[in-house]
C-alpha cells in the first residue's frame, strides 16, 4: 500500500493497526472527555441502581451511546486525532521516549 497523495503533499502512511485500533483508541479517550457530563450521569446511576442498572439506566445509557457515536462518527473529529496520534508518533520516533513516559518524567521544580 503506497501513500496517498493529494494537493501535492504526501499523506503520511498509516499502517492497520495505527487507523483501526490506534486512532480509533485516542478517539474514544477523547470523547469520554468531551462527553463527560453523559459519563458521569450514566455512572452515578448505575451506582444507585445496582444490578437492575440495565432496566433503570436506559435513559442515561442511549444519551451517553449518542454522544459518543456522534464523534465516532465525526470525519473532522477522526482527522483531529488523526493529526494527534502523528505528532505523538514522530515525536516518539524523534526521541524513542513514548508520550505517556515523557510527561511521567518531567522535571519537578526545586
Amino acid at each position: 500500500m503506497e501513500p496517498k497523495q493529494g494537493g501535492g503533499s504526501e499523506e503520511p502512511f498509516l499502517r492497520h493497526v495505527e487507523k483501526d485500533v490506534l486512532i480509533p483508541q485516542i478517539m474514544r479517550e477523547k470523547s469520554k472527555e468531551l462527553c463527560s457530563d453523559k459519563v458521569e450521569a450514566f455512572t452515578k446511576c448505575c451506582e444507585e441502581t445496582g444490578f437492575l442498572m440495565v432496566v433503570k439506566c436506559q435513559k442515561e445509557n442511549k444519551a451517553l451511546k449518542a454522544c459518543l457515536t456522534a464523534y465516532y462518527k465525526d470525519p473532522t473529529f477522526y482527522e483531529e486525532c488523526k493529526e494527534e496520534y502523528l505528532k505523538e508518533r514522530e515525536e516518539y520516533r524523534r526521541t524513542g521516549i513514548p508520550t505517556k513516559q515523557r510527561q511521567q518524567k518531567l522535571p519537578t521544580s526545586m
